[in-house]
């Protein structure tokens, strides 16, 4: 293995590859029955903040901290949403398969830390959702990596 580990960023393809995932995902989403009520007043910048917010939590460009307020917005999207269990599983299912078609690398090592992510944020999106909920307000955007199981690069 080599001294330098690509960032999930990187090793998916960067600003494009997710801008491709966004774009194939909530195409799904606006066709899927749970989900669509929750998404179908989504302003035309969504797909472009989702695609950056995630560039950003894959070790990309801070773009989303920077002119999008971080962490502290992407919750106040969330807040009083009261996403169900069964929405939140259909949204980790639907990005999880929109990755294939929208071209992300198909190894067990990326595939692995993309899924943990989605399988992380969908869980903390729920909790933050919910009625009630006090969520911490000002926690940083989160950073993702390889996690266990880092490419082996030659």
């Amino acid at each position: 293995m080599t001294d330098t580990v690509p960032t999930l960023y990187d090793w998916c393809g960067g600003s494009a590859a997710l801008h491709r995932l966004t774009d194939v995902f909530y195409d799904r989403v606006l066709a899927d029955p749970v989900l669509e009520p929750v998404f179908r007043h989504m302003g035309p910048n969504h797909r472009d903040h989702v695609a950056r917010w995630l560039g950003e939590v894959f070790g990309g460009p801070t773009d989303y901290t920077d002119e999008l307020g971080g962490y502290p917005a992407m919750l106040s999207h969330h807040i009083g949403l009261a996403i169900t269990e069964e929405q939140r599983v259909r949204w980790a299912t639907l990005i999880a398969a929109s990755a294939d078609e929208a071209g992300l690398p198909e190894d067990p090592e990326f595939r692995s830390a993309f899924v943990a992510y989605v399988e992380w944020g969908t869980r903390i999106a729920r909790e933050n959702a919910a009625p009630g909920a006090t969520p911490m307000q000002n926690a940083p955007t989160p950073r993702w990596g390889w996690g266990e199981a880092p490419p082996y690069l030659d």
